[in-house]
C-alpha cells in the first residue's frame, strides 16, 4: 500500500495532508447557483466520499501522533511560531522561572507532551508535531535549557533533563532585546547578555535620537531620574514635573503618545515630586500596560498602545493608594508618596511608599508606609504587609512603651525585586520616623531599616534581616535586592546598603551566606536616646566605601590644607560606623556635632549595583561625601525633643574636609567575597582641579562625590557620574576596570542608563541633566 511505502513516509508530508483534509467539507450535494453544498448543513446521511475521506483524516492522523525521530527541531522556526501562535499571552523572559519552579530534572519530551496538550489555549492540539518540537525548543532556549546550535534531534527530548542554566535576559524576538524593569528584569540584575558594542567600536558610539523633555510640563525639568523600559520597540518613560508618561519609538526617538496626571491640590501636597524615577510593564493575556504611582500617590494603569488608562482596573484605571492608609494620630497632613514605579510580578502589583525627608519631623507621629500588593487585571487589593506591627504581630515587642501605635515612615520607597521560580518578592524598606532621634520610638523597631521577603500571591513575610537597628543615621535599605545565582550554583539575596556594608543572604531563609557578627558600638550621650547596643557586621565582603570619620582621614593635600582641616576638624567630634549624632553646642566640650562617613545618602544609594552572572562578579558605585550628624532643640518647628540642625558640612574654602577619593565604582567577587578591583568615577572636579588653594599641586583624579548609574553587558561596564558629573558616558573593561572609552553627551547622565537590543541593532539609552535646560533623553548606538 501507498501508505507503508518508504518512500512516502515522511512526516510532514502526512501532516501537511492531514491538517488539509481536516479544512474540507464533507461536499455531496448540489447547492444554488450550481455550487457544492456541506453534507453537515444538510443531512446526516454519509457518502462513501464522506466516509473515504473522515477514515482518511482518521488514519492520517493517527501516524501524526508517531513521533519523527529523524527530524530536527529547530529554535529560530519555534520563534517564528511562538510570535505568531503564543506572544499574545507569553513573553519568553518568563521561561527562565517557570522551567526552574516545576520542570527541573523533567525530559524535554515531558515538556512537549505539557505544550501539546495545553496550546494555543484555544486550540490545544491543533499544530502539527514538529511545530510543537520546535515550540518546545524555543522554549527551552528562552528558559536557559542550551539547544546547541539551534537545532536537537526529536529523538533527543526523550534524553533531555530540563536543567536551566545562568539565568540571564534573553531575547524576545531575533534580534531583539527588551529592558522590562527598571533595573532589566524583576531580578534587578541590571544586566544584558549583548556585545554588539564591545571594546573594538564603542568609541564608534554616535547619538542615535535626543528627546528635548522641555515641552513637558507644566514646566521644563532640568533634573531627570528616570529610567526607560524598552519592550516590543517602544520606550516608555516618565518626563516632566508632575510626572508625564511618554512612548517613543525606540529606534527613532518619535513621540506615540503622553499621558499627564492631574493630581490637582494633591500634587501640591505631595511628598515626592517630579518625574520620578520610572515605569512598570505587564502583560495580562496579551493585554499590555504599562503602570506608574503619580505624585498625588495614585496607581494608574495605561494601555501601553495608546496611552490611555484602562478602564477595567480600579476606578477607570486609577487607584487611590491614600485609602486604607494607617495614618498618625494627631497629624492633619498626609505626609505619603513615591518616586518609584511599582514591581509588577505575574499578576500582582507590589507598591511601597515614601515620605518627606525625616531629618527634621514636625511630630514623633506619621502615617505607616505599609506595602501592598494589588492585582494587576483589576486594581484590587490583594494583602497589605504592616512594616510596623500592630499587638500580637511579630515584630511588636521591638516597639517600646506602645511606639508602634503612633510612628510612621517605615516605607520602601526603593524599588522591590521579584523571584517568580519561588513566589517571592524581596523588600527594601526605610527608616522609621526621626531620622535622627528616636527617643520615641525606644527598640529595634522591626521591620524598619530591612531587607523583607515576602509571599507575592499573599504578602505573607518568608524572612526578614535588620541590617541598621533602631535607625538614626537615615541607613535605610536603599536599593533594590539583587536575586543572583552563583557561578558555583549558590543561589542568593544581594542587599547593599548606605553605610557601605553588603549582604548576602539565603533567598529561602535569609541567612546570611557570610558570616555576620553583632558587634557593640557607641552609646549616645542626648538625653533621651538609647541606642541599639550592637550592629551587624558581615565579615565578608570587607566594607566598599569609608567608615566613620578619623583624624587619618582629614585631607592633606598640603601641609596647609592638612593645618586648616585640622583646625575646623576641632570643633567636631570624630567618629566610627554607628557613632550617634550630638547635640549642637554640647555643654559638655562644646562641640558642633560629628563628622561621619558614609552620609545619610551614601555610600551606596537607590542606584544599586549590577551584577554579572557569568563571572559572579558585583559592581556598586558609592560616593565619599562627609556629614555632620548634629542635633537641635527646636519647638517652634517640631513636638519633637531633638531634629538635626546646626550649619553645614564644612570645608576648606570648598575643598571637601575628606581626604578623595570622592566616589568609586568597586567590583567583588561574591562567591569569594574578595574585591576585585576599585576605580574612582570619573575625573577630579574642575573647582578642586582649579582652586588657588592648590596651585602647582599635581593631583590623581580623585573622583566625584556624585551617585553613578551602571549597566552591564557580556564585556563592558558603562556608568555615568551622576547629577553634577562631568557629561560623559565612561566604558571600562569590566575584567580589570581599565577605561576604553569617555563618550561624550550633551550633559551628564543623571538617570539610570540601560541597554536593548532593538531589530538587530543595539542601543544605549539614558536620561541627561545640566540642571540649566530642559533635561533630554538621549539613545545611542553604532554608525
Amino acid at each position: 500500500m501507498l501508505l507503508i511505502n518508504s518512500a512516502f513516509w515522511n512526516l510532514p508530508i502526512i501532516n501537511a495532508l492531514h491538517q488539509f483534509l481536516r479544512t474540507l467539507p464533507d461536499f455531496s450535494e448540489p447547492g444554488k447557483n450550481g455550487t457544492m453544498r456541506p453534507l453537515a448543513t444538510t443531512t446526516k446521511r454519509k457518502t462513501p466520499l464522506t466516509v473515504f475521506r473522515r477514515t482518511l483524516v482518521l488514519l492520517l492522523g493517527t501516524f501524526s501522533l508517531i513521533p519523527a525521530y529523524a527530524q530536527e527541531a529547530s529554535v529560530e522556526r519555534g520563534r517564528v511560531l511562538f510570535t505568531a501562535e503564543c506572544s499574545r499571552c507569553h513573553v519568553p523572559v518568563e521561561f527562565d522561572a517557570r522551567l526552574r519552579a516545576r520542570w527541573v530534572g523533567r525530559s524535554g519530551e515531558d515538556l512537549y507532551q505539557q505544550i501539546r496538550s495545553t496550546m494555543p489555549a484555544e486550540t490545544p492540539g491543533s499544530l502539527r508535531n514538529d511545530q510543537y518540537y520546535d515550540l518546545t525548543a524555543f522554549i527551552l532556549q528562552s528558559g536557559n535549557v542550551t539547544i546547541e546550535g539551534g537545532e536537537i534531534a526529536v529523538s533527543d527530548f526523550a534524553t533531555l533533563s530540563i536543567n536551566p542554566g545562568v539565568a540571564v535576559a534573553i531575547n524576545d524576538d531575533a534580534g531583539n532585546q527588551p529592558w522590562t524593569h527598571i533595573n532589566g528584569t524583576e531580578k534587578s540584575l541590571r544586566y544584558a547578555p549583548l556585545d554588539q558594542i564591545n571594546a573594538d567600536n564603542v568609541a564608534d558610539l554616535e547619538i542615535a535620537w535626543s528627546l528635548d523633555t522641555g515641552p513637558f510640563g507644566p514646566r521644563p525639568e532640568t533634573l531627570s531620574v528616570t529610567t526607560p523600559l524598552v519592550i516590543n520597540g517602544t520606550l516608555y518613560a516618565t518626563a516632566g514635573a508632575t510626572r508625564n508618561v511618554i512612548a517613543l519609538d525606540a529606534a527613532s526617538g518619535q513621540l506615540l503618545w503622553m499621558w499627564r496626571p492631574e493630581d490637582g491640590e494633591r500634587f501640591n501636597d505631595a511628598a515626592r515630586k517630579g518625574s520620578g524615577k520610572g515605569l512598570a510593564y505587564y502583560n495580562g493575556g496579551g493585554q499590555e500596560v504599562i503602570f506608574t504611582i503619580t505624585p498625588g500617590y495614585y496607581l494608574v494603569a495605561l494601555d501601553a498602545h495608546t496611552g490611555d488608562p484602562v478602564p477595567t482596573f480600579g476606578a477607570r484605571g486609577f487607584v487611590d493608594l491614600r485609602q486604607g492608609l494607617r495614618l498618625g494620630p494627631g497629624r492633619d497632613d498626609l505626609d505619603i508618596g513615591i518616586s518609584f514605579p511599582p514591581l509588577v510580578i505575574d499578576d500582582v502589583i507590589v507598591a511601597g511608599a515614601a515620605h518627606v525627608v525625616g531629618m527634621r519631623p514636625v511630630s514623633a507621629s506619621n502615617v505607616k508606609g505599609d506595602v501592598r500588593g494589588f492585582d494587576a487585571r483589576t486594581g484590587e487589593l490583594l494583602w497589605t504587609f504592616k512594616t510596623i506591627p500592630e499587638p500580637g504581630q511579630l515584630g511588636y515587642e521591638t516597639w517600646l512603651n506602645n511606639s508602634a501605635s503612633y510612628t510612621g515612615n517605615a516605607g520602601s520607597w526603593a524599588p522591590a525585586s521579584g523571584d517568580v521560580e519561588r513566589g517571592v518578592v524581596y523588600i527594601p524598606v526605610e527608616s522609621a520616623t526621626g531620622d535622627r532621634y528616636a527617643a520615641d520610638r525606644p527598640g529595634n523597631n522591626l521591620f524598619a531599616s530591612s531587607t523583607v521577603a515576602l509571599d507575592y500571591k499573599t504578602g505573607e513575610m518568608k524572612w526578614y534581616f535588620q541590617t541598621t537597628h533602631h535607625d538614626i543615621w537615615d541607613w535605610d535599605t536603599p536599593s533594590a535586592p539583587l536575586v543572583v545565582d552563583l557561578p558555583n550554583g549558590t543561589p542568593a539575596v544581594v542587599q547593599t546598603l548606605k553605610q557601605s556594608h553588603l549582604f548576602l543572604f539565603d533567598p529561602e531563609t535569609g541567612e546570611p551566606l557570610f558570616p555576620v557578627e553583632e558587634r557593640p558600638v557607641p552609646k549616645s550621650d542626648t538625653p533621651g536616646e538609647v541606642t541599639a547596643p550592637t550592629q551587624p557586621f558581615p565579615l565578608k565582603p570587607a566594607p566598599y566605601d569609608r567608615q566613620g570619620f578619623q583624624e587619618d582621614d582629614l585631607v592633606d593635600f598640603t601641609p596647609a590644607i592638612l593645618a586648616r582641616a585640622q583646625e575646623i576638624a576641632s570643633n567636631y567630634r570624630f567618629s566610627e560606623l554607628y557613632t550617634p549624632p550630638s547635640l549642637y553646642q554640647h555643654s559638655v566640650d562644646g562641640t558642633l556635632g560629628t563628622l561621619h562617613l558614609p552620609s545619610s545618602t551614601g555610600g551606596s544609594n537607590w542606584e544599586g549595583s549590577a551584577y554579572d552572572p557569568e563571572t559572579g562578579i558585583i559592581y556598586i558605585p558609592s560616593r565619599t561625601d562627609t556629614s555632620v550628624l548634629s542635633l537641635v532643640h527646636e519647638p517652634e518647628a517640631s513636638t519633637v525633643e531633638y531634629i538635626q540642625g546646626g550649619g553645614r558640612t564644612p570645608s576648606i574654602e570648598g575643598i571637601p574636609l575628606v581626604k578623595p577619593p570622592y566616589g568609586r565604582i568597586t567590583a567583588i567577587d561574591l562567591t569569594s567575597g574578595e574585591h576585585v578591583w576599585q576605580i574612582v568615577n570619573g575625573d577630579t572636579p574642575e573647582a578642586i582641579k582649579t582652586h588657588p588653594l592648590l596651585e602647582g599641586v599635581d593631583l590623581p583624579p580623585t573622583g566625584k562625590p556624585t551617585r553613578s548609574g551602571l549597566v552591564l553587558t557580556k564585556s563592558l561596564l558603562f556608568f555615568g557620574e551622576g547629577p553634577g558629573g562631568s557629561p560623559v558616558l565612561h566604558a571600562v573593561d569590566k575584567a580589570t576596570g581599565t577605561t576604553v572609552v569617555e563618550i561624550g553627551l550633551p550633559a551628564s547622565v543623571t538617570g539610570q542608563p540601560i541597554t536593548f537590543m532593538l531589530d538587530g541593532k543595539q542601543y544605549l539609552v539614558m536620561a541627561v541633566s545640566d540642571f540649566r535646560s530642559p533635561a533630554r533623553l538621549v539613545a545611542l548606538t553604532l554608525p
